[in-house]
């Protein structure tokens, strides 16, 4: 029978698989002798047994007996014992931090007799007592019986204008009564009172809360593996809400917000539990512990150091003083922004605490984007009409919304907005994903809404306590008299914490300048990406290349660090007014004016590769032939049957009428495109690969370095690409031009015939997005908006395939292309064209199978570089490079 209930002194911070990283850390904080109150963890195997059988696991019912009667055997008393109770607290604890997302029960084992015993062991202090009970109430109402929202507001109906600290005893003890009558209300049944049925209904909402809906929705956000299961830690209660020398707190050992060193944290006295993140209370800032309470402070540093030697990285605490004494209830690596993160893996690899190779794979692609965001303008005016904390970096702009279900209606629309909250709770996860920002009146930097927009990138401001939320009016109101309804627009800096009234302009953020060469090399952050990028760059085995169609996305390109151009995609060069040029080539009767249509193309084709080889001189450039089916480059046929019919249409109009219905097809995608036009339409690939030749050899007689690779698309099967490739490098011959011949892999027969069709091709470029269609059989731009949301939410779709490749289906095929063509022609080169080249996810997986080069848009190449070095650092090279 498998055990599924450690002790703290039994686990370690690597057995996070089994007791989730909470038990994980409080047992390896037991192991370091720091004062963890005593307790047990039940394990994530008792909870993925619990959700599949519905039923706790054979077994786990003695085991959490005999710890807990092990636990009072030390604590020398039993659970909810009358005149000196024990009392523990039951918390979720998942492998991954889930900040907010599950449940927490305290006070386990209060009841009508035990409040009376406990507050007689607390010197009488009856507040105390009956604040922990009622406390107990709320929360497993909320928990464990699924009753929202009516205790907060039973608790605001009793406080009124009062603050948390001006209730009496009289007040929580009338509060306990108006809490019970809620449970019976809502549930047709007394609270429970047994302290043992407490705790195992407690166990089980823990377990449920693993799949409660906001919990699915953060997983899905932050793409957490839905079968790992949450652990439940049982820990001996202790109390920072007994008095003035009592509190609570967080703390982290760097800033997670910059990155900076020096003591951050929020706390609060006379307080417990959830009240610091809960933002219900405005917190004080850690340092003002050293003079409420000098000792505890001394020793809080003397912890925060000894951890974060420890663990190496900046370490998130939770901890409460009881009467003066420390303990300590959590610690896990913190959540921190994408600044943050590059300066304090920069900052460890200095301290010795860490390597280089380390710190790059501390630092992710997707925090990389999230500091190429755009900033607020400092040279433009703007109406600020209060400051609050800078709880979350970057700039926001939107319209206010005051609930999580209109930030998510709004958000559909399209429309950009701002969640405006007193303060934020789990239940508002929908409206902080939909939103651009959130701005609250309430909490400290460690609130809710400060933790979880960290942990997902969002701009945060809160504690702004200037502002008057009027959530059901759905307005709030500045100083000065400044009132915002919903609708209006603010502008929020994450930065500075500012709240502006209206739109702020954005320039480039000095990451972005970093990469355009432009940005003050004295910044403390361009240093840390700089350090970052060089040691990434040094790692990677990956090349990285651009998608550039001019010559100014492939200079942007290569000032951000590409090494070429991975996709040209000729189809834009035909847009325009040069539109009716390719009009003139579909309508053209008879060779010669097919020809004549041909030539009018050709120079203009050739000056665009001319400047593109200039701005990649010495780098490869790998153009494509023409993709699209030709209709793409026609009038639409509604507009032009109504000009027709009404006699508006010129007679050219009708000829193109005609062609359009000719060219016509029930799915252009699965029709005449790619490679096939070039065999159906005579001199069509051949005039584009003569204009490359051409551009290219101008371009090497002017003493520079052109690189050209023709690429054949939509290839699937060998004999279409020995016709082309034949024609083509006939045309190279005679200009006397080198350039390698290649195709796009983008059918799923290519991929699966690979071996055959190396034997024609110089390289592979795989164009993931095509072949992601043709694998799922559906048209990306008819099915996001129509069905893939509910895929999404049904969990059928863990991400969109089209942001990362599906490893199993179309990640297969391409592994079966790189085997097979490699074993045809082991030199043949290796790339990927699709969006997904600046895919985090997606780049590592190239790099697994073994591929060259990846080729995104410019603006993403630095993340492409980025993942290619953690990807290689990580040691997943394939034995197929």
């Amino acid at each position: 029978m498998p055990k599924f209930v450690y002790d703290f002194t039994e686990g370690n911070k690597d057995l996070k698989d089994l007791l989730g990283g909470k038990g994980a850390n409080l047992a390896e904080m037991t192991n370091l002798g720091l004062p963890v109150p005593p307790g047990f963890t039940i394990t994530t195997e008792a909870c993925r047994g619990y959700l599949a059988d519905g039923t706790l696991p054979a077994g786990l019912g003695d085991e959490i007996e005999a710890h807990l009667t092990e636990l009072e055997r030390r604590m020398g008393k039993r659970l909810g014992q009358a005149d000196d109770p024990l009392l523990v607290s039951v918390r979720s604890g998942a492998k991954f931090s889930m900040p907010g997302m599950m449940e927490t029960v305290l006070n386990i084992g209060l009841n009508d007799e035990s409040v009376r015993g406990l507050a007689k062991q607390a010197g009488g202090n009856d507040r105390f007592a009956w604040d922990s009970y009622r406390r107990l109430i709320q929360m497993f109402g909320k928990t464990v019986l699924g009753i929202d929202g009516r205790f907060e507001q039973a608790l605001e109906d009793l406080k009124g204008s009062r603050d948390d600290l001006d209730l009496t005893a009289a007040d929580f003890q009338r509060l306990v009564e108006i809490y019970k009558g809620i449970v019976r209300d809502a549930t047709g049944r007394d609270f429970p009172a047994d302290p043992r049925e407490q705790m195992r209904m407690a166990v089980e909402a823990v377990f449920e809360s693993w799949n409660a809906p906001r919990a699915i929705l953060y997983r899905r956000q932050e793409r957490i593996p839905a079968d790992l299961g949450t652990a439940v830690n049982i820990c001996t209660m202790v109390f920072g809400n007994r008095g003035m020398d009592s509190g609570t707190g967080v703390a982290f050992t760097r800033d997670p917000g910059s990155g900076q060193q020096g003591i951050y944290g929020d706390y609060l006295q006379n307080a417990q539990g959830e009240d610091v993140v809960a933002g219900i209370r405005n917190t004080v800032p850690l340092q003002d512990l050293a003079t409420i309470d000098p000792a505890s402070y001394d020793e809080l540093l003397a912890i925060m150091e000894k951890l974060e030697n420890h663990y190496r990285d900046l370490c998130d605490i939770e901890f409460t003083i009881e009467r003066g004494k420390l303990w300590m209830l959590q610690t896990r690596v913190g959540k921190r922004t994408a600044a943050a993160a590059f300066r304090i893996a920069v900052q460890l690899a200095d301290q010795g605490l860490i390597d280089l190779d380390e710190a790059v794979t501390r630092c992710s692609g997707a925090q990389l984007a999230q500091l190429m965001f755009p900033r607020f303008d400092s040279n433009v005016k703007a109406r600020k009409i209060t400051t609050g904390m800078n709880a979350s970096p970057g700039a926001a702009v939107g319209r206010a919304v005051f609930s999580s279900e209109r930030a998510v209606e709004l958000a559909a629309r399209g429309e950009d907005v701002i969640l405006v909250r007193r303060e934020t709770n789990p239940e508002d996860l929908s409206g902080m994903i939909a939103a651009n920002g959130i701005l609250t009146s309430r909490g400290g930097k460690t609130s809710h809404a400060a933790v979880v927009a960290r942990g997902m990138g969002k701009t945060c401001v809160c504690g702004a306590e200037e502002l008057e939320i009027d959530v059901r009016a759905g307005r709030l109101t500045a100083p000065g008299g400044v009132v915002i309804e919903e609708g209006d627009v603010l502008s929020i800096d994450g930065t500075t914490g500012a709240v502006y009234l209206g739109e702020v302009p954005v320039v480039d953020s000095v990451v972005v300048e970093y990469f355009e060469g432009s940005a003050d090399e004295s910044d403390d952050l361009v240093r840390a990406v700089d350090r970052i990028m060089r040691h990434a760059d040094q790692a990677r085995v990956l090349g990285v290349r651009a998608n550039a169609d001019t010559g100014e996305d492939a200079a942007r390109a290569r000032r951000f660090g590409g090494g070429g151009i991975g996709l040209c995609r000729t189809e834009h060069m035909f847009l325009g007014e040069r539109r009716r040029l390719v009009e003139n080539l579909i309508l053209a009767e008879g060779k010669d004016e097919r020809q004549a249509a041909l030539d009018a193309l050709e120079p203009l084709q050739r000056a665009d590769f001319e400047e593109i080889f200039t701005a990649m001189d010495g780098l490869p450039v790998t153009i494509r032939l023409i993709d699209p089916p030709l209709h793409e480059f026609l009038p639409d046929i509604v507009d032009l049957s109504v000009k027709v019919a009404t006699g508006r249409g010129s007679d050219r109009d009708a000829t193109l009428l005609e062609a359009v219905k000719r060219l016509h097809e029930q799915n252009p995608m699965l029709g005449l495109r790619g490679v096939r036009l070039g065999l159906v339409i005579p001199g069509l690939f051949a005039m584009q690969v003569r204009a490359i030749a051409e551009a290219a050899r101008g371009r090497r007689e002017q003493g520079g370095d052109p690189r050209p690779e023709i690429m054949i698309p939509l290839v699937g099967a060998v004999q279409e690409l020995e016709q082309i490739r034949e024609e083509a490098v006939g045309i190279l011959r005679e200009t006397g031009v080198e350039a390698l011949v290649g195709t796009m892999i983008e059918v799923p027969r290519a991929a699966l015939t690979a071996g055959q069709i190396a034997e024609a091709a110089d390289f592979f470029s795989f164009g993931t997005n095509d072949l992601t269609q043709m694998t799922w059989a559906f048209s990306r731009d008819d099915v996001e908006s129509s069905f893939f949301g509910k895929y999404l939410d049904q969990g059928i779709f863990g991400v969109s395939p089209f942001e990362t490749i599906d490893r199993d289906g179309v990640g297969r095929l391409m592994r079966i292309a790189v085997e097979e063509g490699r074993r045809t022609r082991p030199d043949l080169k290796l790339g990927i064209c699709g969006e997904h080249g600046g895919d985090p996810e997606s780049v590592r997986f190239c790099h697994e199978v073994g591929l060259d080069y990846v080729s995104c848009s410019p603006f993403r190449i630095p993340v492409a570089r980025l993942e290619a070095g953690r990807a290689a650092i990580a040691g997943t090279t394939s034995d197929t490079r």
